[in-house]
């Protein structure tokens, strides 16, 4: 396999992982004006996510700087078109990192309602706006013979574009709620189950619908053929279907179900992108490629060299991270002893 497309991969590989990981965290993010009937059962909502979110954070941070360093040029036109996009993004990180910390910091009801509900903010408008983004590296902006976008913002909105934002939110607040099945107990935990069964029908249509659309716009705007996109496509389908079928009898194979679901849905954008990184339109021929968006040779050799590396160890950290903070939490739960971190977790 030649380094540019190992990249490629990686890149994808990387969403992937943030998608999956920070997917449900915006899940629990939205249901907090929803779910919880006090503040103790908001407060177990926060602190389900509690310990991991920053972490989940981080996929972000590399996926950025593996498209930085790999593919120099196709980070520079995301960057020039998506400037607005990508600081609207930035925005409702902002004010949901914020609220993880500042919801804290008073005990006035009102106060925390006001960083619960900017929390909730954050939650929606992030995936949102990642969802319209990401899908207009394969619908496809103006871009001129040097890569640059020639566009304004409001050429970022499409109606396959608007359905991807969409989309995202729905698929995230499914895989959240199904989250919460795993992490709460008592009625938080029936409360979260019912969420699950009510938002599998969404999820599944406008899931399905992002899927349906993706391969038509790769065939339509990027010179594809049904297949390979086909295939995670089908993978994501059965999988947020499966979930929606069980997620009030099994929880974790529901949750399972949604992470796969989550993952295939961003294999099903790469492929569909491959082997371009960013199309471009009305002026197809300017489309950056992932050949001649790439590195040079060295670079990408130091990089892999890296990745082999450190890969593994942060993978082996965070799964160690996850086993740690697996507990249950519930405003029902009784107050943990000091070991009660090294116990496991009764299945549901």
């Amino acid at each position: 396999m030649d380094l540019e497309i190992l990249w490629f991969v990686l890149v994808a590989f990387f969403w992937s992982g943030y998608f999956l990981l920070e997917g449900f965290d915006f899940g629990v993010g939205m249901l907090l004006p929803f779910l919880p009937l006090n503040e103790q059962e908001r407060s177990a909502m926060f602190e389900s996510i509690g310990p991991v979110w920053d972490a989940n954070e981080v996929w972000l941070v590399v996926a950025g700087a593996a498209t930085f360093a790999a593919f120099p040029a196709w980070y520079a036109a995301m960057f020039s078109g998506f400037y607005i996009a990508l600081l609207l993004v930035l925005v409702f990180l902002i004010i949901r990192v914020v609220s993880f910390e500042w919801r804290a910091k008073g005990t006035t009801p009102g106060w925390r309602r006001f960083w619960t509900g900017a929390n909730a903010v954050g939650s929606y408008g992030a995936p949102l706006i990642w969802g319209i983004g990401l899908a207009n590296l394969l619908e496809g902006v103006p871009l001129n013979g040097k890569g640059d976008f020639t566009g304004t913002f409001w050429d970022l909105f499409s109606p396959y574009t608007v359905l991807a934002g969409v989309a995202l939110v729905a698929l995230f607040a499914f895989h959240g709620a199904t989250f919460l099945t795993l992490r709460t107990v008592g009625d938080l935990h029936q409360r979260a189950e019912r969420a699950a069964a009510r938002l599998a029908l969404p999820a599944v249509v406008l899931g399905g619908a992002l899927l349906a659309a993706t391969i038509t716009v790769a065939i339509d705007k990027n010179d594809k053929g049904v297949f390979p996109s086909i295939v995670p496509a089908a993978i994501a389908a059965l999988a947020v279907v499966g979930a929606a079928l069980l997620a009030r009898a099994r929880s974790g194979w529901a949750f399972a179900l949604t992470a796969v679901g989550t993952v295939a849905v961003v294999a099903t954008l790469f492929t569909s992108l491959y082997p371009r990184v960013m199309v471009s339109d009305p002026n197809f021929g300017n489309s950056l490629t992932v050949s001649g968006a790439a590195s040079a040779h060295y670079t990408l050799v130091v990089m892999s060299v890296v990745a082999l590396i450190a890969l593994p160890a942060v993978l082996l950290y965070q799964g160690w991270t996850y086993r740690i903070f697996r507990r249950r939490v519930g405003a029902e739960q009784p107050e943990p002893s000091a070991d009660s971190h090294l116990r496991a977790v009764p299945e549901s």
